[in-house]
């Protein structure tokens, strides 16, 4: 029995969760394999799986891990690291992965909002597209803001719900 299924766990009922959540991620716009691959992670009890647990399990290749591991530690879903004594690599999903991804976001948010900013300046602010363009700037920096003051009332719910992280 490998770590996905934990002790006492149907890795029936396992597998059905991995592929459910994962449609529901690539509904949401994941790619298909990086969606599986970060729900088999979520579901496993330490939340750690080796590049070989994760191919026997989504019966997937080599190959496919490494595409989809790669675009998670990218978008700070997932992290790599070293299995002690080895050289194998392990992949690790954190308890707060929700919050590491939405937070950087705000990077690239912000290369967005400079993008915008540059493109009113050379179409012009009175023009129709540099209107439109200072109201999708206005919406991002107006988010930002958001999501910025929604990340602090997470951190203190979290706290409170979960104990000190």
């Amino acid at each position: 029995m490998t770590e996905t299924a934990g002790v006492g766990r149907d890795p029936e009922a396992v597998s059905r969760f991995v592929e459910h959540f994962a449609a529901q991620l690539v509904e949401a716009g994941l790619q298909r394999m990086p969606a599986r691959v970060f729900a088999a992670l979520l579901a496993s009890d330490s939340g750690i799986l080796t590049s070989a647990e994760l191919g026997e399990q989504l019966q997937i290749s080599p190959a496919a891990v490494s595409g989809a591991v790669r675009y998670l530690a990218q978008v700070h879903m997932v992290s790599r690291e070293r299995e002690p004594g080895s050289r194998r690599e392990r992949y690790r999903v954190h308890s707060n992965q929700w919050y590491e991804a939405l937070t950087n976001r705000n990077a690239i948010i912000k290369r967005w909002e400079d993008a915008l900013r540059e493109g009113v300046v050379g179409l012009g602010a009175d023009t129709p597209a540099g209107s439109r363009l200072a109201e999708t700037l206005a919406f991002f920096e107006f988010m930002e803001g958001e999501i910025e003051a929604m990340m602090e009332r997470w951190r203190v719910h979290r706290d409170k719900t979960f104990g000190q992280a």
